[in-house]
């Protein structure tokens, strides 16, 4: 994950992202990459608690030099998509855990990545709000984004189109899912 989010870069071969050669790049431009092509999206939600729900959501777009009134706007939209409008001007400590995912997931959402990375993102739900937050994962894959999910948790797998199965760093088994969870 560290690799295909321009963390880490490799120690051999290269990584091609949307025909940029990401394991040669300066520091600067990668970090412009992270911002640009990458959504992140971290179990514990990596919310700055003093800041609201909008005010994290656009915290991307302020790294990326973008006009606040344009900020807010898209900031805005990406709340909405997640159905958070109502709870935009709220802090993390005064939203579910659900709320601060789907905060996370806006956030990540908001420059409109090539790649969403979800590092474990129902780790630290229960199970009808882990569902929920695979119904959105969705929802954003049919709108045509993809999405790089890491779990534990083989019922959440079984909502990928494609599952990786790792072990001690190798790839076990490389599978299409042809039985996906579906959820209404």
């Amino acid at each position: 994950m560290n690799i295909i989010g321009a963390l880490d870069t490799p120690s051999a071969g290269t990584y091609v992202l949307n025909g940029t050669d990401v394991s040669r790049l300066t520091d600067d431009r990668l970090a412009e990459i992270r911002n640009k092509e990458i959504g992140f999206v971290f179990q514990t939600f990596n919310l700055l608690h003093q800041y609201s729900a909008l005010e994290n959501v656009v915290l991307p777009l302020v790294y990326g030099g973008v006009q606040k009134a344009e900020r807010y706007e898209r900031g805005k939209m990406a709340l909405d998509k997640v159905g958070l409008t109502d709870r935009m001007t709220h802090k993390p400590n005064e939203l579910s855990g659900g709320q601060r995912q789907r905060v996370a997931v806006a956030r990540a959402l908001i420059n409109n990545p090539s790649i969403i990375l979800a590092d474990e993102p129902t780790g630290n739900l229960d199970s009808k709000t882990s569902v929920d937050i695979m119904r959105l994962f969705n929802e954003i894959h049919a709108g045509g984004n993809t999405i790089i999910l890491v779990t534990h948790e083989e019922d959440i797998a079984q909502h990928a189109h494609r599952i990786l199965r790792l072990r001690d760093g190798e790839i076990e088994r490389d599978e299409r899912n042809e039985h996906i969870t579906k959820i209404d």
